[in-house]
């Protein structure tokens, strides 16, 4: 959540409008259904907040490359992979889940 201070998340769209990134070789229609946060440490929420993008349509989730990476500041969050692995063992296969976007 730290990171919205400095990204409003206009290069996540980009490369997802400009099949860029993890988004490269995607063909077809791509429509951004949601966007959220992971709801603040330790990442708790974020098996919430997928949850519903699923419920609104979402077939993919794409994890900010904040999260891992720590673009822009530098500073990746200390718990990516227990948020993310989180939100794979409560949706399985019903998503595709990328762990990062640019």
């Amino acid at each position: 959540m730290q990171t919205e201070d400095y990204c409003p998340g206009t290069t996540d769209f980009k490369v997802l409008r400009e099949r860029a990134g993890a988004f490269e070789g995607v063909e077809g229609d791509a429509e951004l259904v949601g966007f959220s946060n992971c709801g603040g440490c330790p990442g708790k929420r974020a098996v919430l907040r997928a949850r519903k993008l699923v419920e609104r349509g979402a077939d993919t989730i794409a994890f900010a490359s904040c999260i891992k990476k720590g673009t822009p500041i530098g500073f990746p969050c200390p718990f990516a992979k227990r948020m993310m692995d989180a939100v794979e063992r409560d949706l399985g296969e019903r998503v595709r889940l990328l762990d990062y976007t640019h």
